[in-house]
C-alpha cells in the first residue's frame, strides 16, 4: 500500500466551482478509482492551495489505468478548467515528498 500526498493549485476565483463540483463525484469516477487500487482519496482546500492524500495499491499503475478511462477523461477536462497547471497523466508525477513523520515509538 503506497501513500501518496498530492498538491495542486486552483485558477483565482474558482475555489466554490472546486468545493461544489467535489461535493458528489460521478458514481462511474468513483467505480474507476476503486477498480485502479485507489483505497482512500482526502482532499482539503486553503484558498487556491488543494492538498490530497492518496492511499492506494500502486500510484503508478492506478495513474496508468486511470489515463485513458472514460470515466476519468472527462473529469480531467473539467478539473482542467479549475487548476493552473493541468494534469498530464504523463507518468511522472510521484507526488509530494516526504520530509518528516512522527516515529511510532518515541526515542529514547
Amino acid at each position: 500500500m503506497e501513500t501518496i500526498a498530492l498538491h495542486t493549485r486552483l485558477v483565482p476565483g474558482r475555489e466554490s466551482d472546486y468545493d461544489r463540483i467535489h461535493a458528489v463525484i460521478p458514481a462511474p469516477l468513483d467505480t474507476a478509482l476503486r477498480e485502479a487500487g485507489v483505497r482512500s482519496w482526502r482532499i482539503w482546500r486553503s484558498g487556491r492551495e488543494i492538498f490530497h492524500l492518496v492511499e492506494c495499491e500502486d500510484y503508478a499503475a492506478m495513474r496508468a489505468h486511470l489515463r485513458e478511462h472514460p470515466a476519468n477523461v472527462p473529469w480531467q477536462e473539467l478539473m482542467g478548467e479549475l487548476l493552473e497547471v493541468h494534469d498530464d497523466y504523463s507518468g511522472r508525477d510521484t507526488g509530494v515528498p516526504l520530509v518528516w513523520h512522527l516515529p511510532q515509538e518515541t526515542a529514547e
